[in-house]
């Protein structure tokens, strides 16, 4: 029997298929009937280069531009929070916090991803944290890099971890999309 407030956290290698595995359960919850709310952060990609990170409204729909892949000289002099790989739209990571601010109480909760900013920096999506914490759901999908897993079992230490080592099922990515034209 699922207990109230019952965490997973979802982690793996870079396309080892985390945001898919959310998708997945997402669409079986949201079958059941169940509230399903927080931010899937599917991919973004041109052929097969990834260029961008999206975020998506599990309750509206809404999907935002959240990052694009930075150039090299971008890290000198670039606005905003920029990381190694990827420049963050401040606009969009603010949209998403306001999302997961109020996200709970909810029967399926996914914050997709909690990642350097959010547990290294003190920026990101801080109410991530915050509604993971208050426990106002059947079930979270927390998606954490495994560098950073430590750290999520540190404040979640009943949490489940799921780890995927693979492909996503069906060999590919079905969340991939083009840039916005």
């Amino acid at each position: 029997m699922i207990q109230r407030g019952e965490i997973v956290i979802v982690t793996g290698a870079p396309g080892s298929g985390k945001t898919t595995c959310c998708a997945q359960r997402i669409t079986q919850a949201q079958a059941a009937g169940w509230d399903v709310a927080g931010v899937l952060s599917p991919a973004r990609f041109v052929g097969e280069k990834k260029v961008g990170i999206d975020g998506v409204d599990l309750r509206s729909g809404a999907r935002r531009a959240l990052a694009a892949r930075r150039t090299t000289d971008e890290a000198a002099g670039a606005v905003g929070i920029v990381t190694q790989r990827w420049r963050f739209d401040d606009a969009a990571l603010a949209w998403g916090h306001a999302v997961l601010a109020h996200a709970t109480p909810c029967d399926l909760l996914v914050v997709d991803e909690l990642g350097p900013l959010e547990w290294l920096q003190g920026q990101g999506w801080q109410a991530g944290l915050a509604a993971i914490d208050t426990r106002a759901f059947v079930t979270a999908l927390v998606v954490v890099r495994p560098s950073l897993l430590e750290l999520a079992l540190a404040r979640w230490p009943a949490a489940t971890v799921l780890t995927l080592t693979g492909v996503p099922l069906g060999g590919g990515n079905p969340l991939r999309s083009s840039p916005p034209a």
